[in-house]
């Protein structure tokens, strides 16, 4: 993007931040915030804003660029427009991992054992995607297949064997995704992996560069393939991962965002990267500030609204590449 457009993204980023600190049950004026934040006493709006409301901003932020990232690497590393982190298994074992802490009744015991586990959950299934997977980019894609589907019927188990009807019930809601009612413990637990993660994601620009060419040219130009889709898979694990363990399941950011970068940087991936993850925090943190505005009995959850949002750009996206295939 040229100087203008990278102006214009931040400024768009700017405002978002500014609304998720506003927007809520209860609304907060620029004039509020500022009053709440520097305060000498104790106040409501000072709380609200930094118990709940930034929390839940640089949650927002940080998952919107790791799931927006991740999704660009997956997409020019498999050379698939379709490609998203959730294709690789890993949001489905780190959403296994923390359903096992919901399950056994750990979260009850340690707030902070359900995105550690959805962390551990996370890296074992980029492990176990990358050790079935090594060979071929096919491979990968079939392995990060299976892997998902082993998650989804250990999710499926959890639920059938609920103990209690409010275990099903936290499973359920869990699942559904969601940044209300998270803490700077939080923050702080998923912040250190999501970091690394996209130094990792970062870190394949170069390769992704080559990879356009295919494979054997990529190794004919000195890229370690193998290297970069370690570095791939292990960003993802991380940064999706410990974003996944953190909010729940959240989908289509991955996905959308490199398609939206496009048209402004071209399909140079390397270009698209940066864009990218500014872009999937744009969305992910536009889509927090919508379910609180929309009208609902309950607050909508975040992947429900994503996944409503996403799945027609999916199609439009499926029916270009039908009209554009040789």
């Amino acid at each position: 993007m040229n100087r203008l457009l990278w102006s214009a993204a931040f400024l768009l980023l700017a405002l978002v931040m500014l609304l998720s600190l506003v927007i809520g049950q209860v609304w907060l004026p620029p004039a509020a915030l500022l009053d709440g934040l520097f305060a000498p006493d104790p106040n409501l709006a000072g709380l609200i804003l930094v118990e709940l409301r930034l929390p839940r901003m640089v949650l927002g932020l940080m998952v919107g660029a790791a799931l927006g990232l991740s999704g660009a690497v997956l997409q020019g590393l498999l050379r698939n427009p379709l490609a998203e982190p959730g294709l690789l298994g890993v949001s489905a074992g780190a959403a296994l991992g923390a359903v096992i802490a919901i399950y056994f009744g750990l979260a009850m015991l340690y707030p902070l054992a359900t995105p550690i586990l959805g962390i551990v959950g996370a890296l074992l299934a980029g492990l176990l995607t990358f050790t079935i997977g090594r060979g071929g980019t096919l491979t990968l894609i079939l392995a990060g297949a299976a892997v998902s589907g082993l998650a989804a019927a250990g999710l499926s188990l959890a639920l059938n064997l609920a103990p209690s009807p409010y275990a099903a019930y936290e499973i359920t809601s869990w699942l559904l995704g969601s940044l209300s009612e998270r803490s700077w413990a939080q923050v702080l637990l998923a912040a250190p992996f999501i970091l690394a993660g996209l130094a990792c994601l970062v870190a394949t620009m170069r390769a992704l560069d080559a990879l356009t060419l295919g494979e054997a040219q990529a190794a004919s130009l000195g890229i370690d393939v193998d290297r970069t889709r370690l570095l791939a898979l292990l960003g993802t694990a991380l940064a999706v991962g410990a974003a996944t363990s953190v909010t729940g399941a959240v989908g289509f950011i991955g996905l959308v965002a490199p398609h939206l970068v496009r048209p402004f940087v071209g399909h140079q991936p390397s270009r698209v990267l940066l864009p990218s993850a500014l872009f999937g925090a744009i969305l992910l943190m536009s889509a927090d500030i919508a379910t609180r505005i929309i009208p609902t009995t309950q607050e909508l959850k975040l992947g429900v609204l994503t996944s409503l949002a996403g799945t027609p750009f999916f199609f439009w996206l499926v029916l270009r590449l039908k009209r554009t295939a040789p």
